[in-house]
């Protein structure tokens, strides 16, 4: 049970059925994932809510161009529970010669794979947004 998978896989989805929103399980790390993905446009906005049962969702607006073309048209995941993935500064993978990104967990917290560059950071690579 992968969670950042099945969040990833829910807002992908959502996507192709080109919906307005998702509602994707709460947890510290998804806050963060969707900050930045709400930082780089891929999506419009996100609202935590809180739910009848003990667990917290949160509601992903999703973001389109015109005519319903959707701004985020793929997400895959990388490293998961059987195999992590680990990339150093210098061996940061580019997504799509750069018109895409990763998603990074570094000693800093989470960013861009053009961040962790920048700052001269290494760590595991999440998952890949284009």
């Amino acid at each position: 049970t992968d969670i950042i998978a099945d969040m990833l896989t829910r807002i992908r989805n959502a996507v192709m059925a080109k919906k307005d929103s998702v509602v994707v399980p709460s947890f510290k790390l998804a806050g963060s994932m969707l900050e930045i993905l709400k930082n780089e446009g891929s999506i419009e906005n996100f609202k935590e809510q809180a739910s009848a049962g003990p667990r917290k969702t949160i509601k992903v607006y999703l973001k389109y161009a015109s005519g319903k073309k959707p701004i985020l048209s793929g997400v895959k995941r990388v490293s998961r529970s059987g195999l992590r993935v680990y990339s150093k500064c210098k061996n940061m993978p580019t997504v799509l010669r750069g018109f895409g990104y990763a998603i990074v967990s570094t000693s800093q917290g989470l960013m861009t794979d053009a961040a962790a560059r920048e700052k001269k950071l290494g760590g595991e690579i999440i998952c890949y947004v284009w």
